[in-house]
C-alpha cells in the first residue's frame, strides 16, 4: 500500500549545509574565550618503560608558560568510557608510544611546544609485548597486574594473561556438529590497524567560570556520557560540569572518547585561564583510538549437499595498551562470526588482549568489517573447494523466516534471500566475464539498529512556527534535517517552518548521543512521540473551540479539517494562537524514549566487480552493487549519502588503509602515508533498495548508518579470486600481496 506523505520520503537539503560550506559553522578549535591559552602534551617515546623521574623546572620557567602538570599533580584515578583503566597522565610507567606523560599550558601554541622540549624524563625500558597471542602466554609480562581492581572490568575476569574481555556466544553442541559434518574447513584471516580519518581532529576547550562551574567545549558525540566520565575522574558532581553544544567535524565511531578533555581541566585549574587543546594528525595516528587489528580463525562443518552444520570462530582482538576507549570493552561485532546463515551448532569466542600498542577504540560498526571479511571470505573458500557457486551456496544457507540466528536469536520478516537475489540480478551474476582478469565477488551481512535513550520537545508559538529541541549534536550525517522532517510531516507544515535548538547538558538529564545506528531509532522516536503529543493538544483545542469531536478532526496541509468538510477548516496558526492564549506559553509536546533491542534486522549484500593487472597485481574496482533491505526512507538523499560514504570507507579499508607500525611505533603518521580513497578511486556505484515498511524506526524504517561499510572488503577479496584465482586473507589487498600470490601460483 502506497502511503501519501507530506515531506517524509523527500530529499530535503540539509539545514546546516550553508553554514558549513560558508565557514560560519563553529567547531571546537574555533572557540576562543577571553584569556585562552594553549595546552600541549609530552608523549612517551617508548612502548613499555618505567618512569624514574620527571623534571619540569626548566619548562616552568620558560617564557609564556602558565602551567605544567605531571601525574603527581593529579589525583590517582583512572578514566574510561566503561572500563576505567587509563591514567590521565602516566604515573609510574608507560604502556605505548604516545602515552601522555606531562602537559603544559602557555600563551601561544609555539611557546607550549617549546616548553615541552624542556621537560626532562628519565625512563627505564621494560620488556614490551606487541603480539596478542604472545601476550596471552602465561610467560608474557602482565601489562596491567592490577587489572582485577579496575572499575568496569567485565565479570568474571578472564584467567587468560592480559585478556581484559573474553566472550562466548553460540547454540547447540559444537563437538556434535563437527562429528555430524561430512566436510570440515578451517581458514585464518588477519585484519589491520585502521583510523577513522575524520577531517576535524580531537579538540577541547575548558574554562572554570566565575561561578566555579567547569565549562567544556569538545567534539564528542556522547556529551552526557562524557560528562559522567569527567565527573568520575575529577571527583566532582556532574552538576558542576556543562558541555556546551558544538559542531563535530566527522565521527565514524571515533568521536566518542574523552581524549584530552580530562587533562585540559587540570591545566585550566592550575593556570586559572581557559585552555584549548587540539590534536594534530601525528598525534591522532600515534595515540588516537583506531579500529582494532584482529586475527580470526573460522572453522565450519558442512554436509555433502552444502548445508552449513557447525561453525566455530575464534576472534583475537589487539586492544592495545588500554581498554578505556571502548564503550562496551569487548566489541559486539564479534558475535556476527556466524554470519547471516542458518547453522545448527555454533560457538563464537572473542578475546580482547592488552598489548603495548596504540589503544583501540570504536570505528564505524566496531569489529563487524573484520569479522564479516573473515566470514564471507571463508564462505567463498568453502564453496570453491566444494565446487559450488558462491551465490548458490549462500542462497542454500541464508536465514529464512522463523530461523534462529547463529547466536540463538529470532528476527521477524527476514529478507536475506530477497536481498541476495536482487544484488545478484543487478550485478548480472553468472553471465560471461568481459575479460579473463575480471571477476565478481559477493558478501552479505545484517545489522539491527542500536539502542539508547533520548529526549525531545516540540514547541509551537502563536504564529504556528515550530521549534524542535533535542540534545543530539551534529556529527555530519544530516540527522538534524531528517528529524525536522518528522516534525514537519506530523504538523503538515514545510520543513522550513521547523527551527532546531540543540541542547547542552544543562537542558535535560541524559541522552545517549549518536552511534551504533541508533539516532533515528532513539531520537527519531522521541521526536515522533513529542510532535504527536503536541498535535493531540492542538486537536483538543480545535475540538473544544469548534464543538467537534476530536476523532472527526484531521490535520492536512497546515489546516485542521472538521467533519471531512474542506470548507470547514482551522489553520494550524489559529489553533496555536488559541492554545498559547489559553496557557500564556507556547504549546509543547515532550517525549523521552528508550529504544529496546529490535525484532528486526536489515540485510545488505554487496557485489564487487574488479579487474586485476596480472603484471603488477594492481586491483581496480570497476563497479560495486549494494542491495539494502530497508524500511521507509525518510530522506532519500541523506540515505544514499550514508550508503555511498560507507562503501567508499569500506573500499579504503579493503585496498589501502593501514596504520603501519614496528615495535609499537606507528610509522604512517600523516595522511600522505596513510592512504585513503580519492575521487579517482571511486568505482561505479549502483544501489538497490528493497523497501518494505517493517522496522522499529519512525514510519517503520530501518537503520542505514554503518552497514554499507561492512561487507565490501570481503566482496572485493572474493572478486579477486574469481578474477585471477588467488586468495588474499590479510587486509589490505595491495598490489604487492596479489603479485606475490600470482607468482607463487605460477611456480
Amino acid at each position: 500500500m502506497v502511503v501519501s506523505r507530506n515531506v517524509v520520503g523527500k530529499s530535503i537539503i540539509r539545514g546546516e549545509g550553508p553554514d558549513k560550506v560558508s565557514g560560519k559553522a563553529v567547531f571546537t578549535a574555533d572557540v576562543t574565550l577571553p584569556g585562552t591559552i594553549w595546552g600541549k602534551v609530552l608523549r612517551s617515546p617508548f612502548p613499555s618503560a618505567k618512569i624514574l623521574s620527571i623534571d619540569t623546572s626548566r619548562a616552568e620557567a620558560a617564557p609564556g608558560v602558565h602551567a605544567v602538570v605531571t601525574a603527581k599533580d593529579l589525583p590517582d584515578s583512572r578514566v574510561g568510557r566503561l572500563l576505567r583503566d587509563m591514567p590521565v597522565l602516566a604515573r609510574d610507567r608507560v604502556r605505548f608510544v604516545g602515552e601522555k606523560v606531562a602537559a603544559v599550558a602557555a600563551e601561544t601554541l609555539e611557546e607550549a611546544e617549546e616548553a615541552l622540549l624542556l621537560i626532562d624524563v628519565e625512563y627505564e625500558e621494560t620488556t614490551p609485548v606487541f603480539d596478542p597471542f604472545e601476550a596471552m602466554e602465561a610467560s608474557a609480562p602482565s601489562l596491567h597486574p592490577e587489572m582485577t581492581t579496575y572499575e568496569g572490568l567485565p565479570q568474571p575476569p578472564s584467567d587468560v594473561n592480559n585478556v581484559l574481555a573474553h566472550n562466548i556466544w553460540g547454540k547447540g553442541d559444537i563437538e556434535q556438529g563437527f562429528s555430524e559434518s561430512d566436510l570440515v574447513f578451517e581458514h585464518s584471516f588477519n585484519l589491520q590497524l585502521a583510523h577513522q580519518v575524520y577531517i576535524e581532529p580531537h579538540a577541547c576547550v575548558v574554562e572554570i567560570d566565575a561561578d566555579d562551574r567547569i565549562q567544556v567545549w569538545v567534539n564528542n558525540k556522547d556529551p552526557f556520557v562524557l560528562r559522567g566520565q569527567l565527573a568520575a575522574v575529577w571527583g566532582l558532581p556532574e552538576s558542576r560540569i556543562k558541555l556546551n553544544t558544538i559542531n563535530i567535524g566527522g565521527d565514524f565511531g571515533g568521536k566518542g572518547s574523552f581524549m584530552d578533555a580530562p587533562l585540559c581541566y587540570y591545566l585550566a585549574l592550575k593556570s586559572g585561564r581557559p585552555v584549548k587543546m587540539v590534536m594534530d594528525y601525528i598525534q591522532e595516528l600515534m595515540a588516537g583510538n583506531p579500529r582494532h587489528p584482529a586475527t580470526i580463525t573460522m572453522k565450519s562443518g558442512v554436509k555433502k549437499d552444502g548445508r552449513l552444520w557447525a561453525r566455530q570462530a575464534t576472534i583475537v582482538l589487539n586492544s592495545g595498551a588500554y581498554g578505556a576507549f571502548k564503550p562496551t570493552v569487548f566489541l559486539r561485532g564479534a558475535d556476527h562470526s556466524g554470519g547471516a546463515y542458518r547453522i545448527a551448532h555454533v560457538k563464537l569466542e572473542s578475546f580482547m588482549v592488552y598489548t603495548n600498542n596504540v589503544p583501540g577504540g570504536h570505528m564505524r560498526a566496531p569489529a563487524k568489517p573484520q569479522v564479516v571479511f573473515a566470514v564471507e571470505s571463508h564462505m567463498d573458500m568453502i564453496a570453491r573447494q566444494m565446487g559450488l557457486d558462491p551465490y548458490q551456496f549462500r542462497l542454500m544457507n541464508t536465514l529464512q523466516e522463523g530461523d534462529e540466528s547463529p547466536t540463538g536469536g529470532v528476527w521477524r520478516e527476514i529478507r536475506a534471500e530477497e536481498t541476495l537475489r536482487q544484488a545478484a540480478d543487478k550485478a548480472r551474476w553468472g553471465q560471461p566475464k568481459s575479460a579473463t582478469s575480471v571477476g565478481l565477488g559477493m558478501a552479505i551481512t545484517d545489522m539491527a539498529p542500536g539502542t539508547g535513550k533520548s529526549t525531545a520537545t516540540v514547541a509551537l508559538d502563536e504564529n504556528g512556527k515550530a521549534s524542535l529541541l533535542i540534545p543530539l549534536w551534529d556529527t555530519g550525517t544530516g540527522a538534524h534535517t531528517m528529524l525536522r522532517q518528522i516534525v514537519a510531516e506530523e504538523l503538515t507544515i514545510p520543513v522550513e517552518d521547523v527551527d532546531l535548538v540543540i541542547q547542552d547538558t544543562d537542558a535535560v538529564p541524559f541522552s545517549s548521543g549518536s552511534g551504533g545506528t541508533r539516532v533515528t531509532h532513539t531520537t527519531g522516536n522521541a521526536v515522533l512521540g513529542a510532535v504527536r503529543e503536541l498535535r493531540a493538544k492542538l486537536t483538543a483545542v480545535v475540538a473544544e473551540g469548534q464543538d467537534c469531536p476530536e476523532e472527526r478532526i484531521r490535520l492536512e496541509g497546515g489546516r485542521f479539517v472538521l467533519d471531512g468538510n474542506p470548507s470547514r477548516t482551522v489553520p494550524i496558526q489559529e489553533a496555536a494562537a488559541q492554545a498559547v492564549s489559553n496557557t500564556q506559553a507556547p504549546v509543547t509536546g515532550d517525549m523521552t524514549y528508550t529504544s529496546m533491542p529490535s525484532e528486526h534486522t536489515s540485510f545488505c549484500v554487496q557485489v564487487a566487480e574488479v579487474e586485476v593487472d596480472t603484471e603488477t597485481g594492481q586491483v581496480t574496482v570497476k563497479r560495486i552493487v549494494t542491495a539494502h533491505d530497508v524500511g521507509t526512507v525518510i530522506n532519500p538523499m541523506l540515505h544514499q549519502g550514508q550508503i555511498d560514504g560507507g562503501i567508499v570507507q569500506g573500499l579504503g579499508y579493503a585496498l589501502m588503509e593501514e596504520m603501519t607500525s614496528e615495535d609499537g611505533r606507528v610509522s604512517s603518521l600523516s595522511l600522505g602515508d596513510y592512504k585513503i580513497p580519492t575521487i579517482a578511486d571511486i568505482p561505479k556505484l549502483e544501489t538497490v533498495l528493497l523497501e518494505s515498511p517493517a522496522g522499529p524506526l519512525p514510519y517503520q524504517g530501518k537503520g542505514i548508518g554503518e552497514i554499507s561499510n561492512i561487507p565490501i572488503a570481503a566482496a572485493i577479496a572474493n572478486a579477486v579470486e574469481d578474477a585471477v584465482g588467488v586468495r588474499i586473507t590479510d587486509l589490505p589487498i595491495t598490489a604487492e600481496k596479489v603479485l606475490a600470490e600470482l607468482r607463487a601460483k605460477a611456480e
